[in-house]
């Protein structure tokens, strides 16, 4: 987990002219094992803005961090993007979504952390002796306000939008001390987005397939097909990745809405893109090709609906991982602008150049659980 990194090029991160099918490999920022790369709390006193808008000040950079609340995995994976996470996490919550978890993998002190229950409270994370409390800004009520009664300092973070991402790791690195870091991780980022983007340039709508995203869940024998509100990163990625969203003028809520097979065949996608957050989701896929009902949609006779891929946290969530679903998606949509595009290659790199696994690292612990439509 010692690592170095060398600055991005913004020109490196782009493909060419919109005309021109996406050839340019995954933006790479190269690691090291130097021990002096990573950033030591400076003395003097900090003051951060958090997600919030919340000033909070710290005497000296804090050397002891906890990751608690909802959605945890999220900020915990955003967190190891850095180097220091290994040496300042002294405690977090679950960070397992589909039997997995990630943090166990890239932190070789991990044996040594408080994991805390998922049901813990304030009083069990302030037992940890933080020096601040990382969360997501949703958990500020709930979690929030009982650990400011006891003194705890937090800083909210959200990581839900591509905005966001940059704005949250810009914190993590005053944080951290190492904000030449985050604007590495920001030009990453933002490069690989751009190269997206650059790619699908020009589309008229005509040419953009009209895309479902479902969420399908399972519980308690009861199964259920969702869609993400507008402002949720999954529509973002159909729309920066050259898609039209079929459900866009529907009745959507502030979370996940739960639509008939009925609604489905009323809107007749081009295209269907299916999520699972529990359960192996190609596996879902199957069954719904099976389905005599599914059977009848255009978009499954044409064979045209995937599983979304994942790992340890399926790649459509404001997870690290994002940028990953966001150029498997694109190169779905239109596979004659990613001609050259290996989702092989383009894991790898992400996986060696921002959590430091290198090729028989990333046999080991990742390939082996990739799941959905990856070539």
């Amino acid at each position: 987990m010692k690592r170095s990194f060398i600055a991005l090029a913004a020109a490196a991160l782009l493909v060419g002219a919109c005309s021109t099918p996406a050839s340019t490999p995954a933006a790479s920022i190269a690691p090291s094992t130097a021990a002096s790369t990573i950033a030591s709390p400076s003395s003097g006193p900090i003051t951060i803005t958090d997600a919030m808008g919340r000033k909070v000040t710290f005497a000296s950079p804090p050397k002891r961090v906890a990751i608690a609340g909802k959605a945890l995995f999220m900020v915990a994976d955003a967190v190891y993007l850095f180097p220091e996470a290994s040496s300042r996490i002294v405690a977090l919550g679950s960070t397992v979504q589909n039997k997995l978890s990630f943090p166990s993998v890239v932190d070789p002190a991990y044996a040594t952390k408080t994991i805390l229950d998922g049901s813990a409270g304030a009083e069990q994370i302030a037992a940890t002796q933080p020096d601040v409390v990382l969360m997501k800004s949703s958990n500020a009520d709930t979690l929030g306000k009982p650990l400011d009664a006891l003194g705890v300092k937090i800083v909210y973070v959200d990581f839900e939008t591509p905005d966001q991402y940059a704005r949250d790791l810009e914190t993590l690195g005053q944080l951290f001390g190492d904000e030449a870091r985050a604007q590495q991780l920001i030009a990453f980022f933002k490069g690989q987005s751009d190269r997206v983007t650059t790619a699908v340039a020009g589309l008229g709508d005509a040419e953009k397939p009209g895309v479902l995203l479902l969420y399908y869940s399972s519980k308690n024998g009861t199964v259920a097909f969702n869609v993400p509100p507008l402002s949720y990163i999954q529509s973002t990625e159909v729309q920066l990745g050259g898609g039209r969203l079929v459900w866009k003028d529907a009745q959507l809520g502030d979370g996940w809405t739960t639509v008939t097979l009925e609604q489905i065949a009323a809107w007749n996608p081009d295209q269907i893109y299916v999520i699972a957050y529990s359960g192996n989701v190609s596996d879902v896929v199957t069954k719904l090709k099976a389905d005599p009902q599914w059977q009848l949609l255009s978009a499954v006779k044409k064979g045209a609906i995937f599983g979304f891929p994942g790992d340890y946290y399926s790649w459509d969530q404001p997870d690290p991982r994002w940028v990953l679903g966001l150029t498997w998606l694109a190169a779905k949509m239109h596979p004659d602008r990613f001609t050259s595009l290996s989702m092989d290659k383009e894991t790898r790199v992400f996986y060696q150049d921002l959590y430091g696994l290198d090729g028989a690292a990333y046999d080991k612990s990742v390939k082996p659980f990739l799941t959905g439509n990856l070539p």
